[in-house]
């Protein structure tokens, strides 16, 4: 018997072999787990219940999964697992920065999956609540001011932006260290908690959405730049207030 607390998967894919087997072991090991076979049906899904993370193939006909996963992301938080067929998809997966959390190559291990799964799942429920700052301090640069006590993120007109715990955690990683370049690695220690069970691409993910909040122009970053083979470095000035 499922307890509604036990994580609710959707698993959206058009073979239904595949997605049938898929959703039988997840119940199998504890989950609740329904089955689709469309982006259509996935977001009907999505609106009638609590879904708590997203297994999704890439190659459906109709609308695909990266369109599907991209409305996701624009709509809520919940994370998203990519299954693709073939290994070179993952380059255009990471190059079109939809925002997935993970991603599994087809033919995949069930118990591999599902390990993905729990990390993902842990990942998003289990950022500490807070990164200790003192009261009411904030940093401001460019056009946004950051308010550490309240936790905003707000813009030169006064309007606040929402944002996630990783993204708030990533930012004020690259606030507190201006001009100096930070790999990967020490991204996932500093903003992730030492990077328990988030890959790496995972920081590239969140440098990403971050991008699409803070900058002008996400696609010619002015203030988040990328540094080949090094990692990120935060550009503009920052003050503390």
């Amino acid at each position: 018997t499922m307890a509604p607390e036990d994580p609710h998967i959707l698993v959206v894919d058009d073979h239904r072999e595949i997605r049938e087997s898929l959703a039988q072991f997840l119940r199998k090991n504890g989950r609740r787990a329904t089955a689709v076979d469309s982006a259509e049906a996935a977001r009907r899904a999505i609106k009638e219940n609590r879904i708590d993370a997203v297994v999704l193939d890439i190659m459906m006909p109709g609308e695909d999964g990266l369109s599907l996963c991209r409305h996701i992301r624009e709509t809520n938080h919940i994370p998203v697992l990519l299954l693709s067929a073939r290994a070179e998809e993952l380059d255009r997966i990471i190059g079109l920065e939809v925002g997935a959390d993970d991603y599994v190559v087809k033919p995949f291990n069930p118990r591999e999956l599902l390990a993905r799964i729990d990390a993902v799942l842990r990942r998003t429920h289990a950022l500490p609540p807070n990164v200790e700052a003192p009261t009411g301090e904030t940093l401001r640069f460019d056009r946004w001011t950051l308010k550490l006590a309240e936790r905003e993120l707000v813009d030169d007109e006064g309007h606040v932006h929402e944002m996630s715990t990783g993204e708030y955690r990533l930012l004020l990683t690259f606030l507190q260290r201006p001009k100096i370049v930070l790999s990967r690695d020490q991204l996932l220690d500093l903003a992730f908690d030492g990077g328990k069970d988030v890959f790496d691409r995972a920081v590239d993910t969140q440098v990403s959405r971050l991008r699409r909040k803070i900058e002008a122009d996400a696609r010619s970053p002015k203030l988040i730049k990328t540094v080949w083979g090094g990692g990120y470095v935060f550009t503009a000035p920052v003050d503390k207030t």
